[in-house]
């Protein structure tokens, strides 16, 4: 978007001020009652939806894959696991574990051959995902889970195959590790399940974008005639009409109508912005009571919206920058395996003979396997999920709780997410003794009663909730672009803005607010503030994210008057009238000053930027396409979610890490000793007691993913 395109696509913002004058207060004509607020929460009950996909998140996004994960393709889990499961379990029951035989196991004549033949369908079909998955590792030159996986269960299936050949063909008894090779296999099957179940699908935010724009257009012919027309068919200079409550189609400029256009969706500003001939319209915004005929100047892959979905997609081919842990120990236990083992081989078949340096070698890599290891990072990412889900927090990528751990900033919308997003009564204040405060609300909505205006609407509502009839007014009439005027009780009063008041008021102006003033023979008789309050938690929230280090910044599309008002009161840095563009660019500067970014929104302008930050967080109650670009979802639309997410983050890292040094560790002390390198002293350990070590540290590592809980709210 050049800067050209980006100034014209938001001039619009300048109506943002809506200062009574603008905004004729009590124009009949606006039957309209806040319908606009419904689109706010398109998709609000879809997020629940995303939960139930049992595919990796990180995988709709093209390049967006994130290290040692990316192996959904290469099959359901769910399906491998459930079909492999009874083959694996009758291959345990006729396998003596590492040489001993368990109560449960019992064999006869022939059943090696019987297992041979099953272990080698469960190696084919139940191991395919990690071979592939491993091929894919040594592609990258990052061997992994999968290839240790791939290691284990090779070396057992290929020496107990051996070993079954040799007892039938010369007779000599050789250990056989075929119950290693099924428990292996099942266990990294049912782990992966449990990480996919855990892990959310991602929407497919391009489309819910697409969404936004109605299908078809009403195309006004030259003879003043309506064509309905498929959008994709408009050209540049085709006059369209918008109806009340459509959304509009295309980018143009209005020709002739007036309406109220809420453009919250698209660029954040809160208030419906007051339209005319010759303004600018985005596709994707709503229209409110009036009738519009827009001339269209955008269509295609030049509009707003279009611009929007280049910028996600854009972002979600971006690498991840998350160090995946698990797959770092993977690694790293690799290679420690093969170098030993080989180290073992030589070492034996120097000291010793042929049969006793392949034993040694075989022994050490099957220990090698990462059974605890396979386990100990989707067993905490369950429970996280399962916490996180019963806080109104949808985890769709758990990688987006390792970097929340190390995050240095995070960009937050205003409209939606820091606020109510709605328009609200703030303060009312008496200048005259002769009223109460009562009296004062009971004149203000007597005077707003016809009036569709947001403004008049908030009013309203307010008295509504105090249980303050309105008095009836004789007359109302419109002051042209000042306010309304009426009579009422013999009394005639004036609710104008402050600027066509003229005078100072004695009064503490809420920050950001636009104020009206009620005005009884040429005197302020008391005055209404009203604006888009701040949620209650957001100002707790700014505490706990500086507590933590993290550097708060609010970017908005909203004017500058309002986000200053907001702003100071939670004593933040702020950005005012960003288009996504801008939002976009603002994650992008900061992520490469090699900070870590977290960015919070609910809007399509912060769905680019949603996708593009390191944790992508977004607001329950805005539109399908920022739950579709985020990596969290706030279902409940409260910022203080943010601070329980936060705690979720460091917890579960932490237990993340307690289960590798369980899982890892138990690998790094008994690859040596099944190595032999303790033999010597005459240390070695039998495979029988590496296979009860290997369980213990299962059991263990499941326990501590089992404690992991959150301070009660």
């Amino acid at each position: 978007m050049s800067n050209n395109e980006k100034h014209s696509s938001h001039s619009h913002h300048n109506h943002g001020d809506m200062d009574h004058s603008k905004h004729n207060h009590g124009e009949m004509e606006h039957h309209g009652d806040h319908n606009h607020q419904h689109h706010e929460h398109v998709g609000h009950g879809d997020h629940e939806a995303h939960k139930h996909h049992e595919h990796d998140h990180n995988h709709d996004h093209g390049g967006h894959g994130h290290g040692g994960h990316d192996h959904h393709h290469h099959g359901d889990f769910k399906e491998i696991f459930l079909k492999s499961l009874p083959m694996g379990i009758i291959i345990m029951i006729l396998s003596p574990m590492m040489g001993i035989s368990l109560p449960f196991q019992f064999t006869f004549q022939y059943s090696d051959i019987l297992v041979v033949l099953l272990s080698t369908i469960l190696y084919i079909y139940g191991g395919k995902p990690f071979y592939m998955g491993s091929i894919d590792e040594f592609k990258e030159k990052a061997p992994g889970m999968m290839a240790l996986v791939t290691l284990g269960i090779s070396v057992s299936y290929f020496y107990s195959v051996y070993a079954v050949i040799a007892k039938y063909v010369t007779g000599e008894h050789v250990m056989e590790f075929f119950f290693e090779f099924a428990s292996l296999i099942l266990i990294m099957l049912l782990g992966h399940w449990i990480e996919m179940k855990a892990v959310g699908e991602a929407g497919d935010a391009q489309k819910a974008l697409a969404e936004l724009v109605p299908k078809d257009a009403h195309v006004v012919l030259e003879d003043d005639s309506i064509e309905t027309r498929p959008v994709a068919d408009l050209q540049v200079g085709d006059l369209i009409r918008v109806q009340a409550g459509e959304n509009v189609p295309a980018d143009g400029i209005i020709q002739r109508g007036e309406s109220r256009v809420n453009e919250a969706l698209l660029t954040g500003e809160s208030k419906p912005i007051e339209k005319n001939p010759g303004d600018e319209v985005i596709g994707g915004s709503t229209n409110g009571d009036g009738v519009l005929y827009v001339e269209i100047k955008q269509t295609g892959d030049k509009s707003f919206i279009s611009q929007v979905q280049t910028l996600i997609s854009q972002a979600q081919s971006q690498p991840s920058r998350a160090e995946n842990l698990a797959q770092k120990v993977a690694g790293w236990l690799f290679y420690i395996a093969i170098i030993v083992a080989l180290i073992a081989l030589v070492i034996w078949m120097i000291i010793a003979d042929v049969p006793t340096a392949v034993i040694f070698t075989v022994t050490t890599l099957v220990i090698a396997c990462p059974h605890a290891l396979g386990l100990a990072i989707p067993l905490v990412t369950a429970r996280s999920t399962s916490l996180g889900a019963s806080r109104g927090l949808l985890v769709k990528d758990r990688e987006a709780l390792e970097l929340t751990t190390n995050a240095d900033v995070m960009v937050l919308d205003k409209t939606g997410t820091l606020t109510t997003g709605e328009f609200k009564v703030l303060d009312v204040e008496l200048f005259n003794d002769k009223y109460t405060k009562d009296e004062i609300v009971a004149l203000l909505a007597g005077i707003e009663g016809g009036s569709s205006h947001p403004i008049a609407q908030s009013i309203i509502s307010y008295a509504e909730q105090q249980g303050i009839p309105p008095v009836s007014f004789d007359s109302i009439e419109v002051i042209s672009g000042a306010g309304v005027e009426g009579q009422a009780n013999g009394h005639r009063y004036q609710l104008i803005s402050q600027k066509a008041y003229g005078r100072n008021l004695d009064m503490d102006i809420p920050k950001g607010a636009t104020l009206s003033v009620l005005v009884e023979n040429d005197e302020a008789i008391g005055a209404v503030a009203l604006g888009d309050e701040l949620k209650p938690t957001s100002k707790e929230l700014i505490q706990a994210l500086k507590k933590n280090n993290i550097q708060p910044i609010m970017a908005t599309g909203d004017n500058e008057k309002a986000a200053q008002g907001a702003a100071e009161i939670l004593g933040i840095d702020y950005l005012a009238n960003q288009s996504p563009q801008d939002k976009y660019e603002l994650v992008e500067k900061l992520k490469a000053e090699g900070k870590k970014v977290i960015m919070v929104g609910d809007g399509v302008n912060d769905a680019p930027s949603l996708a593009l930050a390191d944790v992508g967080i977004a607001v329950g109650a805005g539109t399908q396409v920022a739950l579709d670009s985020a990596d969290v979802i706030l279902t409940q639309s409260d910022p203080g979610d943010i601070e329980s997410f936060i705690e979720l983050a460091q917890k579960t890292t932490r237990k993340m890490k307690e289960n590798l040094v369980w899982g890892a560790g138990y690998n790094f002390i008994a690859i040596p000793i099944a190595a032999g390198i303790l033999a010597p002293i005459g240390i070695t350990l039998s495979p029988a007691v590496g296979a009860v070590l290997m369980s213990l540290s299962t059991v263990i590592v499941a326990i501590n993913a089992m404690t992991l809980k959150l301070e009660p709210k």
